[in-house]
């Protein structure tokens, strides 16, 4: 263990139209501090994640989170991206420099603006996520890919629509609970199961219902070493682990089914923390569509491969089941804006340890695993948190 979450801050997640990137990032950034109950001049260092891409005209976005306070000024500030685990590339960021000893108290910002970018641009903007020499030509864009991915899951497994809707089902119902989400909305198994106007086929297999919505957001987080953590004597959640394993970006170079680059984090990160999967309260974990939750189950060690139905099926994965994931509605509900994503995931996982997670709150929650994704599991990153005693 060598650095603890101290402070965090959350916006609601959705088009936010009287938002700019600059605001949403100032925002999180107060709210964070005044969580902590610290000040800008006590923080030693600053990272942004904000992954763009043509999403918002302002780039070299770390240096708007000085204008957070004039007391930032002069603090080092770097922005880091990842892909869809910008968030969490810009947390590990973080506690690389507490690890090193060149920080004490690193504040983490991630932010994304989707909206006021053409629906028709979106697609594109994100299919730079893959590797444009096979797949640039993708009809639908990056849920083009996930298509592809679950027709060959389909292929080898059977046709898996069903999981797919209870995952949606599952998700959307636990997100009537999460104050930040995008859509606080129980659709129900009937309507994500049933093609319809409402519900049409996007990519391959999946619908609508089995896409992540196109969102603005932030979130943040402070983080600080032990010593500093004791002496603020703050609720505060430590980092048993903090893994991330990055896999070739060609689908052609691996078998996508597999996800090995999030089998491999997840290793990695119970073997650092000594957590065993059946240790943990709750899991959250990358449901950008519903068939990259399926197949993160069996890539974690849940279920074998084609296997991790069964889990929705016997209810362990429910909010009440034996390993709730994705309690707050994950990416399905809350929605997922780019480089907040899994900044997000760890101020959700933070509320869980502090007990502070309202109406998403998994009883007596100890130990968190989280789980963000960039690309078809190209960038995976795994955390395992704790309440600190």
């Amino acid at each position: 263990m060598t650095a603890c979450i101290v402070g965090i801050a959350h916006t609601p997640f959705g088009k936010l139209d009287a938002e700019t990137v600059e605001s949403l990032v100032v925002r999180v950034a107060r709210e964070a501090l005044a969580d902590a109950g610290i000040e800008a001049e006590d923080v030693d260092e600053i990272v942004l994640g904000h992954f763009n891409g043509g999403f918002s005209a302002q780039d070299f976005t770390a240096a708007l989170v000085l204008q957070a306070a004039p007391a930032f000024r002069f603090k080092p500030a770097t922005r880091v991206e990842n892909a869809c685990a910008t968030g969490s590339a810009a947390v590990h960021q973080g506690l690389k420099a507490i690890a090193a000893g060149s920080a004490r108290i690193v504040l983490v910002v991630g932010v994304e603006q989707m909206t006021k970018t053409p629906a028709t641009e979106v697609g594109g903007i994100l299919l730079k996520a893959s590797y444009l020499p096979e797949d640039g030509k993708t009809e639908g864009g990056f849920a083009g890919i996930f298509g592809k991915i679950a027709d060959l899951y389909f292929q080898r497994h059977g046709d898996q629509s069903d999981a797919l809707a209870r995952i949606a089902a599952k998700n959307h119902k636990n997100g009537v609970g999460n104050p930040y989400a995008q859509l606080r909305k129980d659709l129900g198994y009937e309507f994500c199961r049933t093609e319809s106007e409402k519900n049409p086929r996007v990519a391959g297999p999946l619908k609508r219902t089995d896409c992540s919505l196109v969102s603005d957001g932030a979130a943040a987080i402070v983080l600080a070493d032990v010593a500093t953590t004791l002496r603020l004597g703050k609720p505060a959640v430590a980092f048993r682990a903090a893994e991330h394993a990055q896999d070739f970006l060609p689908l052609s170079k691996r078998d996508v089914l597999k996800f090995e680059g999030c089998a491999e984090a997840w290793r990695r990160a119970r073997a650092r923390s000594g957590v065993e999967l059946g240790d943990l309260s709750l899991v959250e974990t990358h449901d950008c569509f519903t068939i990259a939750e399926l197949i993160e189950y069996e890539a974690m060690g849940l279920a074998k491969p084609g296997e991790g139905a069964r889990l929705l099926d016997e209810g362990i994965v429910a909010k009440d089941g034996k390993l709730p994931v994705n309690p707050s509605g994950g990416l399905k509900a809350k929605g997922h804006p780019i480089g907040a994503t899994g900044v997000s995931m760890h101020v959700l996982a933070a509320q869980q340890l502090r007990g502070e997670a309202g109406a998403m709150q998994v009883k007596d929650a100890s130990l968190c695993g989280l789980y963000n994704m960039g690309g078809a599991a190209v960038a995976n990153y795994v955390s395992i948190l704790e309440r600190l005693r």
